[in-house]
């Protein structure tokens, strides 16, 4: 048979010289990848130098993932490789997509120890699409910030507030979308955290209420921070001139009211899940320095003097 054709190889030296199996090499051939350039007598596929160089070109696209029709197709001359690689790498992407969803999923399941109902639920909270998280958070500043009387400027500043995954999140941003997106949907958080704005935010001809400075400006977790750091307690003299130093003459009542609502809301944690989901930078939690000072404020308040009533 060979010594018809001396140039040509049989199937079965074919796949010696590519290390291919002669099944893989039989059902190229037949879907039309690798066709054969003759037949002996006796019926049996031949190959030649070029068939060689063409299952090479086969398995390399093979080996990246094109299916045996895009290969045929690019062989044939009807696409090129650019054209098909192109929309291969788009199809890539969005398997890449789908498996850094489902693995940031297991790991969050893994670190929660989540039962069946809740991995679930977290999975189909990773895997919504843009607008559909869009409408939670929507949903959630429309009951939370929805006829609150603020400055127009801050309303503004509200309405045009957004809490986005990137088309390409990592892990750390998953993880935090789904925390955040279980958090939001829950009708007593938003009730809580309404409650917090109404004392907290200022209203338009009105003078900022007194415990704001508390969660607008960093400055007073820093000033905490430094006289915790230094061993302070909350109910001593030293926390006294710490709280006279903050806020003067201002109200305490209203700014531990203040206080305890934004605490009670757990508005530090809100705020970390919201940077997390954007990538961003977010200060520490400053939860411990504001339990502090709601501590050194009741310990103030406590030991002032009561202030008699007028008779009659």
């Amino acid at each position: 048979m060979e010594d018809e054709r001396p140039d040509l190889l049989t199937i079965g030296r074919l796949a010696h010289r590519t290390g291919l199996p002669v099944r893989t090499l039989r059902f190229w051939s037949d879907e039309g990848a690798v066709p054969p350039v003759a037949r002996s007598a006796g019926g049996y596929r031949l190959y030649d130098a070029e068939s060689v160089a063409r299952v090479e070109l086969v398995r390399t696209l093979r080996e990246l993932g094109l299916g045996l029709d895009d290969v045929c197709r690019v062989l044939s001359g009807r696409t090129t490789v650019a054209e098909v690689a192109d929309a291969h790498v788009a199809a890539l992407d969005v398997q890449i997509r789908s498996l850094k969803l489902s693995r940031a999923v297991l790991s969050t399941v893994s670190k929660r120890g989540s039962t069946p109902e809740e991995t679930a639920l977290m999975n189909r909270l990773a895997r919504l699409s843009a607008a559909e998280r869009k409408q939670i958070i929507d949903e959630f500043k429309e009951d939370v910030f929805g006829g609150l009387d603020v400055e127009p400027h801050l309303r503004e500043r509200i309405g045009t507030v957004s809490i986005e995954l990137p088309d390409d999140p990592t892990p750390e941003q998953v993880d935090a979308w789904i925390e955040l997106a279980e958090l939001v949907r829950e009708p007593g958080f938003r009730i809580r955290m309404r409650t917090w704005l109404e004392l907290s935010t200022p209203s338009p001809g009105r003078s900022r209420p007194p415990g704001a400075s508390i969660w607008w400006a960093r400055q007073v977790v820093q000033v905490v921070a430094e006289v915790r750091g230094r061993g302070v307690a909350p109910e001593g003299p030293a926390a006294a001139r710490v709280l006279s130093e903050l806020f003067g003459d201002t109200g305490r009542a209203a700014v531990l009211l203040c206080l305890e609502a934004g605490i009670e809301a757990g508005a530090e944690h809100y705020r970390g899940l919201v940077a997390r989901v954007r990538g961003q930078y977010a200060s520490p939690d400053a939860t411990e320095e504001l339990e502090w000072l709601a501590l050194a404020l009741r310990a103030t308040d406590q030991a002032s003097p009561a202030v008699p009533r007028p008779m009659g």
